[in-house]
C-alpha cells in the first residue's frame, strides 16, 4: 500500500473559464485517521499566475468537528494580494464519478495574502465517507477542487459571474433531513419516515400513479411499507446516491455475503416494486460486481424474478468455470433454485452442464 498521503494530481481545463480542475487521492485513508495529527498538504499548482495547495484533515481542522473530514484551499504565492476565487470542494465515487451531493461552493472568497485558506471543515462525515460508494478496497478515496481565480480587469468586459455547480442534490438532501412541509409517512414495522408526495411522484411511476392518477382520491397520507429498506429507497430519491453503513462492508460471519451486498439485492427488490429504475441498476451492477459462491444462486434467482438480465449473464458467466460449477449444483443454493425458478436451471443445464450431469437430470 502506498505512504498515506495526498497523492499526485491530474488536471484539466474547465470549459469556457479561466481556471482548473484537480483531482486528488488520498492513500491510507484509515491510518491518518489514528496516526495523522496534521494536515496533509498536496504538491503545488498554479491557477490564475498564483501557487495553490490543498490541506486535507482526516479528523478535522478542529476539535468540534473530529467525526468530519476537512479541506481547504491555501493561497502559497508569496506577494499575492487580494487574490478573488471562486472553488468547488466535490467528492468522487469509486468509479471517478462526481458526487453531487458531497460537492460544496464557495463564490467570491478572497485570500488576502500568502497562508490565507478558505474550504470546509464539514466536507463529510466520515461514516458517510467509509460507505463502499466511495471508500475503495484499496482504503483510498478521491476529491476534486475546482478552482476560478477572478481577474478584475476583465470582469465588466468578458464574464462577471462564475456560475457554480449545481448543489440542487445537497438542498434536496437537506429537506430530507428537516423534513419541512412533509405530506406523507412511511411507516415500516416500528418505525417512521416522513416524505414528500411531490419528490416521491417525480422519482417513482408507481407513487405517481397512486398520488396523482385515477385512485389518487384514496391515497392515504400514511403509507404501509414491508420493505426494510424504505428509508434508502428514500434517501436515493432526494439524494441520487445509495446509503450504505460502514458496518455493512462484511458478513457478520465467515462464509457470509458482504452487508452491503445483501442490502444491494434487498434495495433491488425495492426499486423494482415502486418502478425506480435507476436505483435497480445500481444495485444490479453492485451485485454483479460480487458474485461469488455463496451469492451466485441467489442472485441468479433474483435475476430471474426482477427481469435484470445484466445480472444473469454475470451469474452465468461465474458458473461457466467447471469448477464453480460443480460446486453450486452440489449445494443448497442450487437446489432452492431449482425449485424456485426452474426454468434458470434448464438454461443452466442446456448451456455449461457436461453432458453427464444432462442425462441424470
Amino acid at each position: 500500500m502506498p505512504l498515506p498521503m495526498i497523492y499526485d494530481f491530474s488536471s484539466s481545463v474547465v470549459p469556457e473559464s479561466e481556471g482548473r480542475s484537480y483531482v486528488f487521492t488520498v492513500y491510507g485513508y484509515k491510518w491518518t485517521t489514528k496516526y495523522v495529527p496534521a494536515p496533509l498538504v498536496c504538491k503545488v499548482f498554479c491557477v490564475g499566475g498564483h501557487d495553490w495547495v490543498v490541506k486535507y484533515y482526516p479528523n478535522g481542522a478542529r476539535k468540534d468537528y473530529a467525526d468530519f473530514i476537512s479541506v481547504y484551499l491555501v493561497l502559497h504565492s508569496a506577494n499575492a494580494k487580494d487574490v478573488e476565487v471562486v472553488f468547488t470542494f466535490t467528492l468522487l465515487d469509486k468509479a471517478g464519478e462526481l458526487v453531487p451531493s458531497y460537492s460544496r461552493t464557495m463564490a467570491g472568497h478572497t485570500f488576502a495574502k500568502k497562508g490565507s485558506s478558505g474550504g470546509y471543515h464539514d466536507f463529510i462525515k466520515k461514516v458517510d465517507l467509509e460507505g463502499s460508494l466511495y471508500l475503495r478496497d484499496d482504503d483510498s478515496f478521491s476529491f476534486r477542487c475546482d478552482v476560478n481565480v477572478l481577474k478584475h480587469n476583465q470582469q465588466k468586459c468578458d464574464q462577471p459571474v462564475v456560475i457554480p455547480p449545481s448543489n440542487l442534490c445537497r438542498h434536496l438532501k437537506d429537506l430530507l433531513e428537516s423534513m419541512d412541509g412533509a405530506d406523507v409517512i412511511f411507516h415500516v414495522g416500528g418505525e417512521k419516515f416522513s416524505a414528500h408526495r411531490v419528490m416521491l411522484a417525480a422519482c417513482s411511476s408507481v407513487f405517481k400513479a397512486e398520488f396523482f392518477g385515477a385512485m389518487k382520491e384514496k391515497a392515504s397520507s400514511l403509507i404501509e411499507v414491508c420493505d426494510l429498506e424504505a428509508d434508502s429507497l428514500l434517501h436515493f430519491m432526494y439524494t441520487d446516491t445509495v446509503l450504505v453503513l460502514p458496518e455493512m462492508a462484511r458478513g457478520k460471519k465467515k462464509g457470509e455475503p458482504r452487508g452491503d451486498v445483501v442490502m444491494a439485492g434487498n434495495l433491488l427488490v425495492v426499486a423494482d416494486r415502486y418502478g425506480v429504475e435507476r436505483l435497480k441498476l445500481i444495485c444490479e451492477r453492485k451485485l454483479c460486481n460480487h458474485i461469488g459462491s455463496d451469492t451466485v444462486a441467489t442472485s441468479l434467482a433474483l435475476a430471474e424474478q426482477r427481469g435484470c438480465s445484466g445480472l444473469k449473464e454475470a451469474c452465468f458467466e461465474f458458473l461457466a468455470s467447471p469448477s464453480n460449477l460443480e460446486a453450486r449444483v452440489a449445494s443448497d443454493g442450487y437446489k432452492h433454485l431449482k425449485s424456485t425458478c426452474p426454468t434458470v436451471i434448464k438454461e443452466l443445464i442446456a448451456g455449461f452442464l457436461p453432458a453427464e450431469h444432462k442425462a441424470a437430470k
